[in-house]
């Protein structure tokens, strides 16, 4: 269990304290990294379609990277925020089953935890705005993580220990599944082989071969533990990749095609059309265009 848990690292983004008012209003939030607020005073809101949760003083929340969300403060809201991306040796995220916004009371250690976060990192604001359209550019990605690699031994150690803690905070058997747990080790190996060679040709009868199972069980047994089919979850996990790669690099469509394993870009854009519902060209403009 330990070792599943400390193939995961994180690596800081921004660490800041801010006030909001009613202008803390952004529709269809999607980003690349995770998200963690402690709100101290006032009142806001994250939500979605399926999901809506009041932002109040004296707890901690989490938004996993690559979930849909709507930020919302009507009034006044104070927070500390931390924000950073996630890697695993397997490409699975912790989070892959848990893709939705969480909630918990924070503790007197969460507090000071942030506190010391912002004490080790001065300066890794995110340059004077709260909107997603001002701070998610390639540009901004690029400063943050040379500032990590200026980071001594000792810092960056404390700071991945602290994001290691809070993390730790949703990942208690009430609110946090743990079905990878129960996955097969050849669903778990496959889904790992998928994350890691995205950019390559994947089939099903490929995947099931490697497993050493008939092509018909192994989609039946990956859909069993996933809820998805083989080749869905393919599609899916190669537009979640897609759209990392179009917020955090200037790559073209076609570019971002190849290295997501697309045969050509026209192919691209019909998958991630049916994936995400609007074609790339909308979902870039979304996302520099729109207050999201």
């Amino acid at each position: 269990m330990i070792k599943r848990v400390l193939k995961h690292t994180f690596a800081l983004l921004n660490i800041d304290y801010v006030k909001l008012n009613s202008q803390w209003n952004y529709k269809n939030v999607i980003s690349p990294y995770f998200r963690i607020y402690y709100i101290d005073a006032g009142e806001g809101e994250i939500f979605n379609t399926t999901d809506r949760i009041i932002l109040e003083p004296g707890f901690l929340y989490i938004i996993p990277s690559f979930t849909l969300c709507n930020l919302l403060c009507s009034n006044y809201l104070s927070q500390y925020f931390v924000q950073f991306f996630e890697e695993s040796s397997d490409g699975i995220s912790l989070f892959e089953h848990n893709r939705s916004m969480l909630k918990v009371k924070a503790t007197d250690i969460d507090i000071l935890n942030f506190k010391r976060l912002l004490e080790i990192n001065p300066g890794r604001g995110i340059n004077g705005s709260d909107n997603p359209k001002v701070y998610e550019k390639n540009t901004f990605y690029k400063a943050y993580q040379e500032l990590n690699n200026r980071q001594n031994m000792s810092t960056f150690t404390e700071t991945h220990g602290i994001l290691l803690q809070l993390v730790s905070r949703f990942l208690t058997q009430e609110i946090f599944r743990s079905e990878t747990l129960q996955i097969p080790a050849k669903i778990l190996n496959s889904i790992s082989y998928i994350q890691l060679n995205l950019q390559h040709e994947l089939t099903v009868n490929f995947l099931a071969q490697r497993a050493n199972l008939h092509t018909d069980y192994f989609s039946r047994l990956f859909f069993q533990h996933t809820g998805e089919r083989p080749a869905k979850y393919i599609q899916e996990k190669r537009i979640e990749r897609a759209q990392y790669l179009m917020v955090t690099t200037q790559m073209t469509f076609a570019e971002i095609a190849n290295q997501t394993g697309f045969e050509n870009v026209f192919y691209f854009s019909k998958i991630f059309k049916k994936v995400t519902g609007m074609s790339p060209g909308r979902y870039k403009k979304q996302i520099y265009t729109m207050d999201i």
